[in-house]
């Protein structure tokens, strides 16, 4: 390797990490029919939910702080991402584990952890490109959207939302060393994330005291902080501090996961080996 390099995690240089990450992108271009009609459904449900946050206003110019312009942005964000943050699921990783194939990926010199995220980048800009910007412009066009208040803390939120997910992602698919069939740990904790980061539905229509427990979990560092930092509900400072707290999960949460996928290994086993 050449001295002064940029390297990550294993020691590798970064060149690898970038060409993984390019690898993942375009294979989201693979499957066009597949794309199509995953943009079809997101837009479908996109529209009930519209209809229903339509109805909830009713008459009255906000509920909880959102008008109902915001109500209507908000369900057009948490539809965009979707596909980018895999909010209904993340399988990758228990599949190479319970095939074995991991194996193979333990022999190559990188890290392990920071090679799959990665991977996830190109995955979800990708998916982001492909069926987020298309989301946000027909919504823009259908309905018409809030503009975000603050566009550079919105890409810087935009980033942390995503890398907190992963992480949290990649720790639930660990489970797949101690359980040989992780997939329903899997679905419990997509649907509790699905709950708790405010994308069924936004954060402030909870109870106050449900609001005050979520807040003390790195759930809303997946959606909602970004979805309040485009809506303006975060701003200048607040935003800022909403970012760190993204940020601080962020660095906790890929700690946790490191911690785990050593553990993991310990008990790794392939072909009996």
């Amino acid at each position: 390797m050449t001295t002064g390099a940029k390297t990550l995690g294993g020691g590798i240089n970064a060149a690898l990490y970038l060409h993984g990450a390019r690898l993942a992108f375009r294979r989201q271009f693979a499957y066009p029919a597949a794309t199509f009609w995953g943009l079809t459904t997101n837009l479908f449900f996109g529209a009930l939910r519209v209809a229903v946050i339509l109805a909830l206003f009713g008459a009255r110019p906000q509920v909880a702080g959102f008008t109902a312009q915001g109500a209507i942005t908000y369900t057009g964000l948490t539809q965009a991402f979707l596909s980018a943050f895999a909010m209904f699921g993340w399988y990758d990783l228990m599949r190479t584990i319970h095939r074995g194939e991991v194996a193979t990926e333990l022999l190559r010199p990188h890290s392990f952890l920071g090679f799959w995220m990665a991977q996830d980048a190109g995955r979800a800009a990708a998916q982001f490109l492909l069926r987020g910007c298309t989301i946000l412009a027909l919504y823009a066009l259908i309905w018409g959207l809030q503009r975000p208040a603050s566009p550079g803390l919105l890409a810087v939120s935009m980033l942390f939302a995503w890398a907190c997910g992963f992480a949290f992602r990649f720790w639930v698919n660990c489970a797949a060393f101690w359980s040989a069939d992780a997939v329903g740990i899997g679905r419990f904790a997509w649907a509790w994330m699905g709950l708790a980061c405010g994308f069924l539905m936004p954060l402030a229509f909870f109870p106050p005291w449900l609001q005050r427990v979520l807040a003390c979990t790195p759930f809303p560092s997946m959606m909602n902080t970004m979805v309040e930092v485009w809506l303006g509900v975060r701003t200048g400072a607040g935003a800022v501090q909403g970012i760190a707290v993204q940020a601080a999960w962020t660095v906790a949460l890929l700690a946790l996961a490191r911690l785990t996928l050593a553990r993991g290994l310990r008990r790794l086993e392939v072909a009996g080996g």
